[in-house]
């Protein structure tokens, strides 16, 4: 980490595994920036918002921002998670990113930034990032260097149906790791499946990983596991091992294995339409459900991520992030008006009454409605210790062995100790 010839080479090589050539990179750039002969500039924004209703609200919001500003055009690029994490790894490789990107901050972020792609913001945007919340920023920031502006906040955690629950007979959600796994066994003789899980995209089985790792080994310990290249401590271990316990009482939905998330048979939707009573996600859960699938109304509830028994961690340590918006170095003064236009008081309560994000500016906290968004936003703010997305924390090589190793896991095809070695083997080749 930090030298930008090996960040490059980094993304080169993961860009060649991905399979992504020249064609994959030719789709960004074009008239990105640039401007007409009549004046116009065309700021290109790539995001991952290809759900509603948030996807219908973020092109307004572009068009409202375009009719302030006659001489800009925004060009929308929209993206699936797993997609886009692809495409801008191979953009980075290409040394040519999109004016707006989506980003979640961290170690990805910082190999971005390392290899002279991001623009620093600091000084452009003094007059309006100071009144967004500190802990929103934070994954953004680097030596003290504004590289990201948040527009979203929040934490993952089960989603529940409180019907399923009550006809299972669970009364309250589970508190603990074995009372979580004495409730799936709950369900599983009731005949419900307990849990739906997109396993074609690896990501939402890693969340899994984490929180039993920051629950074994504490918050503190992942970062000091990567910095110090050595995963294979008995905590994490251990982390596997409760996973691998979880696996073993066979909890998922048929076929979960070929399921992404946000399609019409995914993870999302399979909670949203009442065929599984959990799934562990981030606060944009209800949203998605409710898109892909019929949503749960008031029988949808939200628990945190269960305390392991004998474990160094604590319930009130979460794991999450937000979503955020950086900018590619030498990007037009209208992508940085787009920034403040985005995360002005105005459009952070359009964004938190219309799409249920969680607030960046504290006056749009007043708009706060639904109870488990309220649910959520009361776990931040007890929170002891913050974990940002481990893909997104790390390099994005170690991100991505973490997501593939705890995918085999789940799988059934490595242990426990398997997965802590192959975490341990990237992160010391990345590093």
């Amino acid at each position: 980490m930090g030298d930008p010839a090996l960040s490059r080479r980094g993304f080169l090589a993961a860009s060649a595994a991905a399979g992504l050539g020249a064609t994959a990179l030719s789709g960004c750039g074009g008239d990105s920036g640039g401007g007409s002969s009549d004046g116009t500039t065309t700021i290109e924004w790539w995001n991952i918002s290809t759900t509603e209703p948030t996807k219908g609200v973020w092109a307004a919001l572009a068009k409202k921002f375009e009719a302030q500003n006659p001489k800009v055009k925004v060009k929308i690029v929209q993206w699936e998670n797993d997609a886009y994490k692809s495409k801008m790894t191979a953009l980075t490789a290409s040394g040519k990113l999109p004016d707006i990107f989506h980003t979640w901050g961290g170690g990805v972020l910082k190999q971005q930034v390392d290899a002279a792609l991001v623009e620093d913001l600091t000084d452009r945007t003094e007059d309006f990032a100071g009144g967004l919340l500190p802990v929103a920023k934070e994954p953004y920031l680097l030596a003290d260097k504004v590289y990201g502006i948040p527009f979203d906040m929040g934490m993952v955690g089960f989603w529940y149906n409180k019907a399923l629950f009550k006809d299972a007979g669970i009364s309250e959600p589970p508190t603990t790791w074995s009372g979580f796994l004495d409730a799936v066994r709950e369900l599983k003789a009731k005949g419900t499946t307990p849990l739906a899980l997109a396993g074609k995209e690896k990501w939402p089985g890693m969340y899994y990983w984490a929180y039993l790792a920051m629950r074994t080994a504490g918050a503190s310990a992942l970062q000091k596991a990567y910095d110090d290249q050595d995963f294979t401590g008995d905590a994490f271990v251990q982390a596997g091992q409760h996973l691998q316990e979880l696996v073993d009482l066979q909890p998922f939905q048929r076929g979960f294995l070929g399921a992404a998330y946000s399609s019409p048979t995914g993870q999302a939707a399979t909670v949203g339409n009442g065929k599984a009573a959990m799934e562990l996600m981030g606060q944009w859960a209800p949203v998605v459900q409710a898109d892909a699938g019929r949503g749960l109304g008031d029988d949808l509830g939200f628990f945190p991520f269960p305390a392991v028994e004998g474990g160094k961690g604590e319930i009130t340590e979460v794991f999450g992030g937000g979503g955020g918006h950086a900018l590619r170095s030498g990007a037009p003064q209208a992508a940085v008006d787009f920034l403040k236009f985005f995360a002005s008081e105005a459009t952070d309560v359009e964004l938190v009454k219309k799409t249920g994000v969680l607030p960046v500016v504290p006056a749009a906290e007043r708009a706060i409605s639904d109870p488990n968004i309220k649910a959520v936003q009361a776990q931040l703010k007890v929170a002891t210790g913050f974990q940002l997305y481990l893909d997104q924390a790390y390099a994005p090589a170690v991100g991505q062995e973490v997501n593939d190793s705890v995918g085999a896991l789940i799988a059934g095809s490595k242990s426990p100790q398997q997965v802590a070695e192959s975490i341990t083997k990237t992160a010391k080749q990345e590093q």
